[in-house]
């Protein structure tokens, strides 16, 4: 269940360039079917030796090595052809064409072959910068916080993709155990920078404001000076974008506290059921808060006892749509997992994944992430160390 819209994608959204760019590794293979064409018809009398020769060429400029020695094959086997056909062997022409598509085959092969190991040496490097810049955004979550085990995972739509504009973050404080998850409205770095930003603010605001509205007007605002900063962000996006956050708390009573800004609620397993933890008001993301007219937020308690467990996502895990459109059950994956107390969350998470991956035939759309507790009884909780988890694709 959603609260407030998604993001919408623009139409053609990258598909315009996917498209030139399949076109363009066409044009090789384009070329010697042409070349054939007018070699097996009455047209032969063209000289087609230059475009056979500039085949592999082209080849390497829009294709690997793999491409490239295809291209090479298919210029040298039309080139043999159209010799046979034309009964041109012993003629220095033909020689002379085959020379020249020799080299020119050598050295487009050589170049796209150094042209990917400069890219796979490119993309390493982003690579590692990508994991550095997950690990200062979205820092991994301890096992053990006060009264619950907790375990988070970042979901990653794109192959290679690190962070997005996904959030989630849990903090032991003198309150009680706080955590954030959200979803930004948008992709690439605004999406980061704005993450990044609600995400700072919410570490330092939740050590010093009691309240949890107070909390989430911290990170409004600082979202609202990052959007403002001159250059950081586009006149467009200043104009639509917003974040959909959910704030909780867990105290040493048997409660959860929690404040939502247009994010999905958060789902509650207790004795085998799984209860969505509505808001009674609900009101917009932050970034729109021109449109609310009352109070600002408050905070809502619902309970939370020992054997509990509770589930912050974002909308990329009940928007994942298999084959036929449908949407992942969230509430009924939960339901079904078989408890396994003694395994903690990180197991549970796990097994959730697996659904998700099975539902979606391992295509996400959408990043999503996820952050479970598991209220304890107050025995210590085996097995503390990192809970935080980034899974690429599989």
């Amino acid at each position: 269940m959603r609260v407030f819209p998604r993001r919408t994608r623009r139409p053609g959204a990258g598909g315009h360039h996917q498209v030139l760019f399949v076109l363009a590794e066409c044009v090789p293979f384009v070329i010697a079917l042409a070349v054939l064409a007018i070699e097996f018809t009455p047209a032969h009398f063209l000289y087609t030796g230059p475009l056979l020769i500039a085949t592999p060429a082209l080849a390497a400029v829009t294709m690997g090595p793999r491409g490239t020695l295809a291209a090479v094959i298919l210029a040298v086997a039309v080139s043999v052809a159209t010799a046979t056909y034309n009964e041109a062997w012993g003629s220095d022409q033909v020689y002379t064409n085959f020379l020249a598509l020799t080299l020119v085959s050598l050295a487009s092969v050589a170049t796209s072959s150094a042209a990917r190991t400069r890219r796979e040496i490119e993309l390493d490097q982003v690579r590692r910068i990508a994991v550095a810049a997950q690990e200062a955004v979205l820092r991994p979550v301890p096992a053990r916080l006060g009264p619950v085990r907790v375990a988070g995972m970042y979901l990653a739509a794109e192959t290679g993709a690190q962070i997005g504009g996904d959030l989630y973050e849990a903090v032991q404080t003198r309150y009680g155990v706080r955590a954030i998850v959200g979803d930004v409205r948008g992709k690439g770095l605004p999406a980061v920078r704005a993450a990044a930003a609600v995400l700072g603010a919410f570490r330092e605001a939740v050590h010093y404001e009691d309240d949890l509205v107070d909390v989430v007007n911290r990170c409004e605002a600082a979202l609202r000076r990052d959007a403002a900063v001159p250059g950081v962000i586009d006149p467009e996006a200043l104009v639509e974008g917003f974040v959909t956050v959910l704030v909780a708390q867990v105290p040493d009573a048997p409660v959860v506290e929690v404040v939502n800004r247009g994010h999905p609620p958060p789902l509650r397993w207790s004795d085998g059921r799984v209860d969505a933890l509505m808001p009674a008001s609900p009101l917009p993301p932050l970034g729109l808060e021109e449109f609310i007219t009352g109070p600002r937020g408050r905070t809502e308690s619902y309970s939370f006892l020992p054997g509990d467990r509770l589930l912050l996502h974002t909308d990329g895990v009940i928007e994942a749509r298999d084959s036929g459109r449908a949407f992942f059950a969230l509430p009924e994956a939960m339901t079904q997992l078989e408890p396994r107390p003694e395994r903690g969350p990180r197991d549970f998470l796990d097994r959730l994944h697996q659904d998700l991956l099975r539902h979606t035939d391992a295509r996400l759309v959408d990043d999503a992430a996820m952050i479970l507790f598991d209220r304890v009884d107050g025995a210590d909780a085996a097995g503390a160390g990192p809970g935080g988890q980034t899974v690429r694709p599989q």
